[in-house]
Parts: C-alpha cells; structure tokens; sequence
C-alpha cells in the first residue's frame, strides 16, 4: 500500500467528517486545511440545540429551478463547508489562504462564503448537479478548483418520518 498524497489523506478525512451528518440524504463533509494542517472541520447537521433530521426528520422545502421544475430540499441542516466556517470563527482561526475539500462542488451559497472567507483553492470529491453558479464564482474570484471524481453526487431518495415522540 502506497502513502496516499497530501489531497487523498485530506479526502479521506472529509469522508469521514461527512459520516457524522445527521440528514441521511447527502453525508456531506468538509475539512479546512493550511500549511498542511488541519485547522477546521465541518459536517451537514442542524445548529447546536436543534432537532437534527435523524431525530424530527426533515425539513423539506420547495426549490424552483430556472427551467420551472421543483424539487424538494431539506433545509434542515447547515451545510458542512458553512459548519467548517463556523467552527473555525467560533475558535477564533483565520482561514484567509486556506484550502478546503468538500465531499462535493459547493452549493452556490457555500461558494460565496469560501469566496469572502478568503479560501485559496477548493478540492471537491465529486460533483454537485446544482455546480454551474459555483464554478463560475470560483472562476471570477480566482478560486482555483478541482474535483477529484466527475460524478454527480446522488441524493438519497429515502425520506425518514418522523420518530413517534417528535409527532404534533
């Protein structure tokens, strides 16, 4: 077994971040990096003290796409990149310069947060079907990116119910 480079290692760490997700549609998972360390991480989960949707379930919404078609999203949680943010403001650790790696193309929001927090480069593990804005954003700002496998990023089509207990 060879010693995985410096962008596998971050990866794997991502992956792992992404397996602490509380929505069981997207384990999505992100790692801030600089100099080689790591100084933030971050997964999709509700805010602290919230109901996460493995214990309320979720928390759809409906999201109109340009061509006119709906789509439901749960908005329940932060996502991970946003969460990887925060955790990094709340401890006081500047990320200007940074690199994050992302279990996926950042949403168009995300984006824009990684762009005003100063991030350098973006390394996602697969793509995001939503990743147009992203990628141009990220091109304006002189973002570089990568994404490591070209495949799309599958949503789970399961939806959990709710847990009796949590049922108004």
């Amino acid at each position: 077994m060879s010693r995985p480079t410096w962008d596998e290692y971050f990866m794997e760490i991502c992956r792992t971040a992404g397996n602490r997700s509380t929505c069981d549609r997207g384990k999505t998972g992100a790692v801030i990096v600089k100099d080689k360390r790591i100084i933030a991480t971050g997964y999709a989960g509700s805010p602290v003290g919230l109901l996460h949707c493995d214990e309320a379930g979720h928390e759809f919404k409906d999201t109109i796409h340009a061509d006119g078609s709906v789509s439901k999203h749960c908005v329940r949680t932060v996502h991970a990149e946003q969460n990887a943010i925060a955790q990094a403001a709340k401890f006081g650790t500047a990320i200007e310069g940074s690199t994050v790696y992302c279990t996926m193309t950042p949403c168009y929001v995300c984006a824009k947060m990684l762009i005003n927090a100063g991030i350098k480069k973006v390394v996602a593990d697969k793509d995001y079907h939503a990743g147009d804005d992203t990628k141009r954003v990220f091109k304006e700002a002189g973002i570089t990116f990568q994404i490591v496998d070209n495949k799309v990023t599958e949503y789970v089509e399961k939806v959990s119910a709710l847990p009796e207990e949590v049922k108004v």
